[in-house]
């Protein structure tokens, strides 16, 4: 099967966009964060006359919110997961709306859990607010060699494993944390992950019809490069060491064992050698699950 041009591909899977956003609306559900958070356990902090923040006020012990924070700052660089995706698409055009509904279903689910750890102090506010503004200018995938890298392919792959990644993670941290007002946040979040999978596995799906070459060496590469979440935050080993265990070899695994299932791996034909090689990576990697 030739493989087609970028923008050969995006038109070809085109033909999938109506239904895959239909389906997305149908899964997604509507929230307000600003219902979930607990503003009754909130004070004034010393520039409107109450009290900083000190060492020992904090609600969650570090195994919580060690990886509560690294959740947070992956949700806090959105803008660069958009930008991943925007690049490759059409503007003002149907991708560009989902693309758009994608950005404004994810931007709560930062909202929710900073007004939480705030109004909580679950942790040092001014800490997690410094590591937000470097993590956001330091960005995902933000510099000419990793852009060159990713075809359209390669932005809806990355971004179906990562919000598979999002789901598991949240899963891990939700067995952890014993705040149920938290875990209330974090099922709504876990929620609209899911969903968010679901629709970027909604493309991969097109994408075998419509080129399974470009599809399935862009889910490989995808999976060959996960970067486990709070893994490219700076200054953050000490942190990493308490949440370990929430994403390992056999994570990875799940996620590629769900994507090779969707996708019908098995039953491709007419691939090329790479795509082959590809293919049976991707399987090796699922059937340790």
């Amino acid at each position: 099967m030739a493989v087609l041009e970028e923008d050969e591909l995006i038109t070809a899977l085109e033909k999938a966009l109506p239904v895959i956003a239909e389906e997305h609306q149908a899964g997604a559900a509507a929230w307000d964060p600003h219902e979930w958070v607990p503003w009754s356990k909130g004070r004034n902090f010393r520039f409107l006359g109450g009290d900083d923040f000190e060492p020992g006020q904090e609600t969650l012990d570090a195994e919580t919110a060690a990886p509560l924070l690294a959740l947070l700052l992956t949700k806090d660089n959105l803008p660069s997961f958009h930008r991943v995706l925007a690049i490759h698409f059409p503007p003002f055009s149907d991708w560009r709306q989902l693309i758009g509904v994608w950005t404004a279903e994810d931007n709560r689910h930062a909202i929710a859990l900073r007004d939480y750890l705030v109004v909580t102090r679950a942790m040092d506010p001014v800490d997690a607010e410094n590591r937000r503004r470097i993590h956001v200018v330091a960005g995902w995938k933000q510099n000419p060699e990793a852009v060159a890298q990713l075809g359209p392919m390669n932005a809806l792959a990355l971004l179906a494993v990562h919000e598979n990644q999002c789901t598991q993670f949240i899963a891990r941290l939700v067995e952890r944390s014993t705040d149920p007002q938290l875990n209330t946040i974090l099922e709504k979040i876990k929620t609209d992950d899911a969903v968010q999978a679901a629709t970027f596995q909604a493309f991969l799906i097109a994408g075998m019809v419509a080129d399974q070459e470009a599809t399935i060496l862009a889910v490989d590469k995808a999976l060959a490069e996960i970067e486990h979440i709070g893994s490219d935050v700076a200054d953050f080993d000490a942190q990493r060491t308490l949440f370990a265990d929430f994403e390992t070899e056999q994570t990875d695994a799940a996620i590629a064992a769900k994507l090779a299932a969707e996708l019908k791996l098995d039953s491709a034909q007419e691939l090329s050698a790479d795509a082959e090689a590809a293919r049976a990576r991707i399987l090796a990697l699922a059937a340790k699950a």
